[in-house]
Protein backbone atom coordinates (compact mmCIF):
# COMPACT_ATOMS: atom_id res chain seq x y z
CA UNK A 1 0.00 0.00 0.00
CA UNK A 2 2.77 2.42 0.94
CA UNK A 3 4.54 1.66 -2.33
CA UNK A 4 1.34 2.28 -4.31
CA UNK A 5 0.69 5.52 -2.45
CA UNK A 6 4.23 6.70 -3.17
CA UNK A 7 3.77 5.88 -6.86
CA UNK A 8 0.50 7.86 -7.02
CA UNK A 9 2.15 10.76 -5.23
CA UNK A 10 5.06 10.65 -7.68
CA UNK A 11 2.66 10.76 -10.64
CA UNK A 12 0.76 13.68 -9.16
CA UNK A 13 4.00 15.55 -8.59
CA UNK A 14 5.11 14.85 -12.17
CA UNK A 15 1.79 16.03 -13.64
CA UNK A 16 1.84 19.11 -11.44
CA UNK A 17 5.37 19.89 -12.55
CA UNK A 18 4.48 19.50 -16.22
CA UNK A 19 1.44 21.76 -15.85
CA UNK A 20 3.56 24.34 -14.07
CA UNK A 21 6.14 24.20 -16.86
CA UNK A 22 3.47 24.60 -19.55
CA UNK A 23 2.01 27.56 -17.67
CA UNK A 24 5.42 29.20 -17.32
CA UNK A 25 6.14 28.84 -21.03
CA UNK A 26 2.74 29.57 -22.55
CA UNK A 27 1.63 32.01 -19.88
CA UNK A 28 4.81 34.04 -20.21
CA UNK A 29 4.52 34.00 -24.01
CA UNK A 30 0.93 35.24 -23.75
CA UNK A 31 1.89 38.00 -21.34
CA UNK A 32 4.79 39.05 -23.56
CA UNK A 33 2.50 39.08 -26.59
CA UNK A 34 -0.04 41.22 -24.77
CA UNK A 35 2.65 43.67 -23.69
CA UNK A 36 3.74 43.98 -27.32
CA UNK A 37 0.17 44.50 -28.50
CA UNK A 38 -0.54 47.15 -25.88
CA UNK A 39 2.81 48.92 -26.16
CA UNK A 40 2.44 52.64 -26.76
CA UNK A 41 3.36 53.86 -30.26
CA UNK A 42 4.57 57.14 -28.72
CA UNK A 43 8.04 57.89 -27.43
CA UNK A 44 8.22 57.81 -23.62
CA UNK A 45 9.19 61.48 -23.39
CA UNK A 46 6.46 63.04 -25.59
CA UNK A 47 4.96 64.81 -22.56
CA UNK A 48 8.20 65.32 -20.66
CA UNK A 49 8.06 68.43 -18.49
CA UNK A 50 4.30 68.85 -18.99
CA UNK A 51 1.72 69.08 -16.22
CA UNK A 52 -1.76 67.62 -16.76
CA UNK A 53 -4.84 68.27 -14.62
CA UNK A 54 -7.42 65.51 -15.15
CA UNK A 55 -10.93 65.65 -13.70
CA UNK A 56 -12.40 62.24 -12.98
CA UNK A 57 -8.84 60.98 -13.20
CA UNK A 58 -9.13 58.51 -10.35
CA UNK A 59 -11.04 55.78 -12.19
CA UNK A 60 -12.06 54.42 -15.57
CA UNK A 61 -10.97 56.24 -18.70
CA UNK A 62 -9.73 59.20 -16.65
CA UNK A 63 -7.32 57.03 -14.69
CA UNK A 64 -5.98 55.35 -17.82
CA UNK A 65 -5.31 58.77 -19.33
CA UNK A 66 -3.60 59.82 -16.09
CA UNK A 67 -1.46 56.68 -16.16
CA UNK A 68 -0.46 56.94 -19.82
CA UNK A 69 0.27 60.67 -19.59
CA UNK A 70 2.46 59.96 -16.58
CA UNK A 71 4.27 57.10 -18.33
CA UNK A 72 5.03 59.51 -21.16
CA UNK A 73 6.67 62.10 -18.95
CA UNK A 74 3.89 64.29 -17.57
CA UNK A 75 3.28 65.19 -13.94
CA UNK A 76 -0.31 64.47 -12.97
CA UNK A 77 -2.94 66.20 -10.84
CA UNK A 78 -6.22 64.30 -10.59
CA UNK A 79 -9.46 65.86 -9.36
CA UNK A 80 -12.41 63.95 -7.92
CA UNK A 81 -15.09 63.97 -5.25
CA UNK A 82 -14.10 60.80 -3.36
CA UNK A 83 -10.98 61.03 -1.22
CA UNK A 84 -10.33 57.29 -1.05
CA UNK A 85 -10.53 56.93 -4.84
CA UNK A 86 -8.07 59.80 -5.22
CA UNK A 87 -5.66 58.34 -2.67
CA UNK A 88 -5.73 54.90 -4.30
CA UNK A 89 -5.18 56.39 -7.75
CA UNK A 90 -2.29 58.57 -6.62
CA UNK A 91 -0.65 55.61 -4.88
CA UNK A 92 -0.96 53.54 -8.05
CA UNK A 93 0.54 56.32 -10.17
CA UNK A 94 3.41 56.91 -7.77
CA UNK A 95 4.18 53.19 -7.73
CA UNK A 96 4.89 53.57 -11.45
CA UNK A 97 7.33 56.39 -10.76
CA UNK A 98 4.86 59.09 -11.82
CA UNK A 99 4.77 62.44 -10.04
CA UNK A 100 1.13 62.76 -9.00
CA UNK A 101 -1.21 64.50 -6.56
CA UNK A 102 -4.93 64.09 -5.84
CA UNK A 103 -7.16 67.11 -5.25
CA UNK A 104 -10.66 66.74 -3.87
CA UNK A 105 -13.32 68.87 -5.55
CA UNK A 106 -16.59 69.02 -7.47
CA UNK A 107 -16.48 70.36 -11.04
CA UNK A 108 -19.94 71.87 -10.53
CA UNK A 109 -18.60 74.30 -7.95
CA UNK A 110 -16.68 77.33 -9.19
CA UNK A 111 -14.81 77.68 -5.91
CA UNK A 112 -13.63 74.05 -6.13
CA UNK A 113 -12.53 74.47 -9.74
CA UNK A 114 -10.55 77.59 -8.90
CA UNK A 115 -8.96 76.02 -5.81
CA UNK A 116 -7.93 72.82 -7.63
CA UNK A 117 -6.46 74.71 -10.58
CA UNK A 118 -4.51 77.05 -8.30
CA UNK A 119 -3.32 74.14 -6.14
CA UNK A 120 -2.05 72.35 -9.25
CA UNK A 121 -0.11 75.43 -10.29
CA UNK A 122 1.28 75.99 -6.79
CA UNK A 123 2.48 72.38 -6.60
CA UNK A 124 3.97 71.97 -10.09
CA UNK A 125 4.63 75.56 -11.18
CA UNK A 126 2.65 75.30 -14.43
CA UNK A 127 -0.36 73.69 -16.15
CA UNK A 128 -0.07 72.49 -19.75
CA UNK A 129 -3.02 70.15 -20.26
CA UNK A 130 -6.57 70.07 -18.89
CA UNK A 131 -8.58 66.88 -19.41
CA UNK A 132 -12.28 67.09 -18.57
CA UNK A 133 -13.23 63.48 -17.87
CA UNK A 134 -15.71 63.86 -14.99
CA UNK A 135 -19.20 62.69 -15.99
CA UNK A 136 -22.50 61.37 -14.69
CA UNK A 137 -25.02 59.04 -16.29
CA UNK A 138 -27.91 56.65 -15.70
CA UNK A 139 -30.73 55.12 -17.72
CA UNK A 140 -34.03 57.02 -17.57
CA UNK A 141 -36.87 57.69 -19.97
CA UNK A 142 -37.69 61.35 -20.58
CA UNK A 143 -41.06 60.78 -18.91
CA UNK A 144 -39.55 59.37 -15.73
CA UNK A 145 -36.57 61.72 -15.60
CA UNK A 146 -37.02 64.61 -13.20
CA UNK A 147 -35.88 68.10 -14.21
CA UNK A 148 -33.43 67.91 -11.33
CA UNK A 149 -31.95 64.69 -12.71
CA UNK A 150 -31.65 66.28 -16.14
CA UNK A 151 -29.99 69.35 -14.65
CA UNK A 152 -27.57 67.31 -12.54
CA UNK A 153 -26.03 65.58 -15.55
CA UNK A 154 -25.77 68.84 -17.49
CA UNK A 155 -24.14 70.47 -14.47
CA UNK A 156 -21.48 67.75 -14.23
CA UNK A 157 -20.79 67.17 -17.92
CA UNK A 158 -21.49 70.47 -19.67
CA UNK A 159 -21.32 73.19 -17.02
CA UNK A 160 -18.52 71.38 -15.19
CA UNK A 161 -16.47 71.21 -18.37
CA UNK A 162 -16.82 74.94 -19.01
CA UNK A 163 -16.21 75.78 -15.35
CA UNK A 164 -12.89 73.91 -15.38
CA UNK A 165 -11.87 75.45 -18.71
CA UNK A 166 -12.67 78.93 -17.42
CA UNK A 167 -10.70 78.37 -14.21
CA UNK A 168 -7.67 77.01 -16.10
CA UNK A 169 -7.57 79.65 -18.85
CA UNK A 170 -5.24 81.92 -16.90
CA UNK A 171 -2.61 79.18 -16.73
CA UNK A 172 -3.08 77.72 -20.22
CA UNK A 173 -2.86 80.88 -22.30
CA UNK A 174 0.49 81.74 -23.84
CA UNK A 175 2.43 84.01 -21.51
CA UNK A 176 0.37 82.86 -18.54
CA UNK A 177 1.87 81.92 -15.16
CA UNK A 178 4.61 79.36 -15.67
CA UNK A 179 4.41 79.63 -19.48
CA UNK A 180 6.46 81.46 -22.09
CA UNK A 181 4.87 83.70 -24.68
CA UNK A 182 5.40 81.37 -27.63
CA UNK A 183 2.63 78.80 -27.13
CA UNK A 184 -0.46 77.98 -25.12
CA UNK A 185 -1.58 74.73 -23.55
CA UNK A 186 -4.29 72.29 -24.57
CA UNK A 187 -7.72 71.17 -23.39
CA UNK A 188 -9.27 67.76 -23.98
CA UNK A 189 -12.99 67.16 -23.34
CA UNK A 190 -14.33 63.60 -23.05
CA UNK A 191 -17.64 63.38 -24.90
CA UNK A 192 -19.79 60.58 -26.42
CA UNK A 193 -21.64 59.67 -29.62
CA UNK A 194 -25.12 59.34 -28.08
CA UNK A 195 -26.31 62.68 -29.46
CA UNK A 196 -25.24 62.04 -33.06
CA UNK A 197 -28.70 60.60 -33.71
CA UNK A 198 -30.75 59.67 -30.63
CA UNK A 199 -30.53 57.07 -27.88
CA UNK A 200 -33.21 55.41 -25.78
CA UNK A 201 -33.30 56.66 -22.17
CA UNK A 202 -30.30 58.96 -22.64
CA UNK A 203 -31.85 62.38 -23.29
CA UNK A 204 -29.97 63.97 -20.38
CA UNK A 205 -26.55 62.70 -21.44
CA UNK A 206 -27.21 63.40 -25.12
CA UNK A 207 -28.02 67.02 -24.29
CA UNK A 208 -24.98 67.34 -22.03
CA UNK A 209 -22.51 65.87 -24.52
CA UNK A 210 -23.93 67.96 -27.37
CA UNK A 211 -23.16 70.98 -25.21
CA UNK A 212 -19.66 69.65 -24.52
CA UNK A 213 -18.98 69.31 -28.25
CA UNK A 214 -20.25 72.84 -28.89
CA UNK A 215 -18.02 74.09 -26.07
CA UNK A 216 -15.04 72.33 -27.64
CA UNK A 217 -15.59 73.96 -31.04
CA UNK A 218 -16.28 77.46 -29.72
CA UNK A 219 -13.33 77.50 -27.32
CA UNK A 220 -11.10 76.14 -30.08
CA UNK A 221 -12.07 79.12 -32.21
CA UNK A 222 -11.89 81.80 -29.51
CA UNK A 223 -9.00 80.62 -27.38
CA UNK A 224 -7.09 79.14 -30.30
CA UNK A 225 -7.18 82.56 -31.95
CA UNK A 226 -6.57 84.69 -28.88
CA UNK A 227 -4.32 82.52 -26.70
CA UNK A 228 -2.92 79.69 -28.88
CA UNK A 229 -4.80 77.08 -26.81
CA UNK A 230 -5.82 73.92 -28.64
CA UNK A 231 -9.21 72.52 -27.59
CA UNK A 232 -10.23 69.04 -28.74
CA UNK A 233 -12.46 66.19 -27.63
CA UNK A 234 -12.77 62.42 -27.71
CA UNK A 235 -16.06 60.54 -28.15
CA UNK A 236 -15.48 56.99 -26.86
CA UNK A 237 -17.59 54.02 -27.80
CA UNK A 238 -18.38 51.27 -25.26
CA UNK A 239 -15.19 50.77 -23.24
CA UNK A 240 -14.54 47.68 -21.13
CA UNK A 241 -13.84 47.97 -17.41
CA UNK A 242 -15.29 51.44 -16.82
CA UNK A 243 -17.87 52.54 -14.21
CA UNK A 244 -20.16 53.64 -17.04
CA UNK A 245 -20.15 50.20 -18.62
CA UNK A 246 -20.86 48.45 -15.34
CA UNK A 247 -23.79 50.78 -14.66
CA UNK A 248 -25.30 51.12 -18.13
CA UNK A 249 -24.25 47.96 -19.95
CA UNK A 250 -24.46 44.92 -17.70
CA UNK A 251 -23.85 41.48 -19.18
CA UNK A 252 -27.50 41.14 -20.19
CA UNK A 253 -27.38 44.29 -22.31
CA UNK A 254 -23.99 43.44 -23.77
CA UNK A 255 -25.17 40.08 -25.08
CA UNK A 256 -28.18 41.71 -26.74
CA UNK A 257 -26.01 44.49 -28.15
CA UNK A 258 -23.80 41.94 -29.88
CA UNK A 259 -26.93 40.30 -31.29
CA UNK A 260 -28.45 43.50 -32.71
CA UNK A 261 -25.36 45.49 -33.73
CA UNK A 262 -22.80 43.74 -35.95
CA UNK A 263 -20.09 46.35 -35.26
CA UNK A 264 -20.56 46.24 -31.49
CA UNK A 265 -17.29 45.50 -29.77
CA UNK A 266 -15.86 46.65 -26.48
CA UNK A 267 -12.87 48.92 -26.73
CA UNK A 268 -10.18 49.26 -24.08
CA UNK A 269 -9.32 52.24 -21.92
CA UNK A 270 -5.87 52.11 -23.54
CA UNK A 271 -7.47 52.99 -26.89
CA UNK A 272 -8.88 56.22 -25.49
CA UNK A 273 -5.64 57.09 -23.70
CA UNK A 274 -3.66 56.72 -26.94
CA UNK A 275 -6.06 59.09 -28.70
CA UNK A 276 -5.67 61.49 -25.77
CA UNK A 277 -1.88 61.31 -26.07
CA UNK A 278 -2.00 62.13 -29.76
CA UNK A 279 -4.27 65.14 -29.24
CA UNK A 280 -2.24 66.42 -26.28
CA UNK A 281 1.33 66.05 -27.56
CA UNK A 282 3.19 67.70 -30.44
CA UNK A 283 1.99 65.00 -32.84
CA UNK A 284 -1.40 66.69 -32.75
CA UNK A 285 -0.13 70.27 -32.69
CA UNK A 286 -2.06 71.19 -35.85
CA UNK A 287 -5.36 69.69 -34.63
CA UNK A 288 -7.86 72.08 -33.04
CA UNK A 289 -11.65 71.94 -32.62
CA UNK A 290 -11.88 68.20 -33.35
CA UNK A 291 -13.95 65.67 -31.41
CA UNK A 292 -12.34 62.37 -32.34
CA UNK A 293 -14.67 59.36 -32.37
CA UNK A 294 -13.00 56.23 -30.98
CA UNK A 295 -15.57 53.45 -31.26
CA UNK A 296 -14.46 51.17 -34.14
CA UNK A 297 -17.13 52.71 -36.37
CA UNK A 298 -20.08 51.70 -34.17
CA UNK A 299 -21.75 55.08 -34.53
CA UNK A 300 -21.97 54.50 -38.30
CA UNK A 301 -23.64 51.10 -38.03
CA UNK A 302 -27.33 50.33 -38.42
CA UNK A 303 -29.00 49.60 -36.15
CA UNK A 304 -27.02 51.65 -33.63
CA UNK A 305 -29.26 50.98 -30.67
CA UNK A 306 -31.16 48.20 -28.98
CA UNK A 307 -34.94 48.16 -29.44
CA UNK A 308 -36.84 50.30 -26.95
CA UNK A 309 -38.45 47.39 -25.12
CA UNK A 310 -35.09 45.70 -24.61
CA UNK A 311 -33.61 48.88 -23.12
CA UNK A 312 -36.70 49.43 -20.99
CA UNK A 313 -36.56 45.92 -19.59
CA UNK A 314 -32.85 46.00 -18.95
CA UNK A 315 -32.97 49.48 -17.40
CA UNK A 316 -34.97 47.92 -14.57
CA UNK A 317 -32.09 45.51 -13.98
CA UNK A 318 -29.62 48.40 -13.85
CA UNK A 319 -31.88 50.44 -11.55
CA UNK A 320 -32.30 47.51 -9.18
CA UNK A 321 -28.55 46.96 -9.00
CA UNK A 322 -27.82 50.64 -8.49
CA UNK A 323 -30.21 50.74 -5.54
CA UNK A 324 -28.55 47.69 -4.02
CA UNK A 325 -25.02 49.01 -4.64
CA UNK A 326 -24.95 52.71 -5.57
CA UNK A 327 -22.14 53.93 -7.81
CA UNK A 328 -21.85 57.63 -8.64
CA UNK A 329 -25.25 59.06 -9.59
CA UNK A 330 -27.63 56.64 -7.85
CA UNK A 331 -30.98 56.80 -9.66
CA UNK A 332 -33.04 58.67 -12.22
CA UNK A 333 -35.17 60.14 -9.44
CA UNK A 334 -32.71 62.89 -8.55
Amino acid sequence: RCSKAREESRKETLVSGLLHFVWLVLGRRFCELRVVIMESPFKPEVLKGKVALITGGGSGIGFEISSQFGKHGASIAIMGRRRQVLDDAVSALRSLGISAIGLEGDVRKQEDAKRVVESTYQHFGRIDILVNSAAGNFLASAEDLSPNGFRTVLDIDAVGTFTMCHAALKYLKKGGPGRDSSSGGSILNISATLHYTASWYQIHVSAAKAAVDATTRNLALEWGTDYDIRVNGIAPGPIEGTPGMSKLVPEEIESKAREYMPLYKLGEKWDIAMAALYLSCDSGKFVNGLTMVVDRGLWLSKPRHLPKEAVKQLSRVVEKRSRAKPVGLPTSKL
